[in-house]
């Protein structure tokens, strides 16, 4: 931190556990947990897997993230950052 003083460099202040509000990060979850429950044994079975189950996860769900975004922010400004059930 003393390094950007001297060289007069202005950081903003960020909590340490500030929380990803990027819908994007729940889809990349959906995937995960999805193609995890599959077991693929191989880079191909993976592969495939991916694809099917990024098929699978509709655009209804990416559209309610979205939705519910004003929801988290509110959250997460009324916890101050804090942890929150989102």
């Amino acid at each position: 931190m003393e390094w950007f003083k001297t060289k007069h460099i202005h950081v903003l202040e960020w909590p340490n556990q500030s929380p990803d509000l990027n819908p994007i990060e729940n889809l990349w979850q959906d995937l995960k947990t999805a193609v995890h429950k599959r077991c693929p044994s191989n880079l191909t079975e993976l592969e495939l897997f991916c694809k099917e189950e990024q098929a699978r996860i509709s655009v209804s769900r990416s559209a309610k993230l979205v939705e519910t975004d004003p929801k988290r922010l509110a959250a997460v400004i009324a916890a101050k950052a804090g942890s929150t059930k989102y």
